[in-house]
């Protein structure tokens, strides 16, 4: 159902119709298949198959997150759901839960998001510690922004010791993956 589901959005061997699509994703979903719950909450988030709906995209984000799917667990506290309201009352708090068991699931744009939420207090008590530890995993994973951001805590001494060398090789990772911002502060270094 689902691979019949998939060949119908991308039209491959058959019409490209995304009614059908819906369909055969609704079949699958309601057998508790999880890739077609997080799809068939695609589909009600953004009209595709069937009228938009975000009530029914926010009920099948939470099956499938409770299914295990860490995009879900994303969609679900981010703008999407809780994060702003949509489909559901705003709840910072119950964003943060499942801000956390994506990142938790190796998520790594939740692992940013949460590190944020711990640095800001959002949803949860302000913890630079753990903000600190959430932006070096996403850093370690190979993220960007994170390796500034980290680069930024380690020579600030937020949420860890301050330690100038580890801020100058973070902000190096991150010159060298394109943030101008990490460049300048480089080149402030070699004045």
């Amino acid at each position: 159902m689902f691979n019949l589901a998939i060949c119908y959005e991308n039209g491959e061997g058959v019409e490209k119709t995304l009614e059908k699509a819906f369909y055969w994703y609704q079949k699958a979903a309601e057998i508790d298949y999880t890739n077609a719950m997080f799809n068939l909450a695609m589909c009600h988030k953004n009209g595709e198959g069937t009228e938009k709906n975000l009530e029914k995209s926010f009920y099948w984000y939470q099956k499938a997150a409770e299914n295990g799917d860490k995009k879900a667990m994303f969609n679900l506290a981010n703008t999407a759901c809780y994060g702003n309201g949509k489909g559901t009352e705003k709840n910072l708090e119950k964003a943060f839960y499942w801000y956390q068991k994506a990142a938790e699931n190796d998520n790594r744009e939740a692992m940013i998001v949460l590190a944020a939420c711990y640095g800001n207090g959002k949803g949860t008590e302000k913890n630079l510690e753990k903000s600190f530890y959430w932006y070096q995993k996403a850093a370690e994973e190979g993220d960007k922004k994170a390796m500034f951001i980290l680069a930024q805590y380690y020579e600030n001494g937020e949420g860890t010791e301050k330690n100038l060398e580890k801020a100058f090789y973070w902000n190096q990772k991150a010159a060298e993956n394109g943030i101008k911002e990490a460049m300048n502060n480089l080149a402030t270094c070699y004045k």
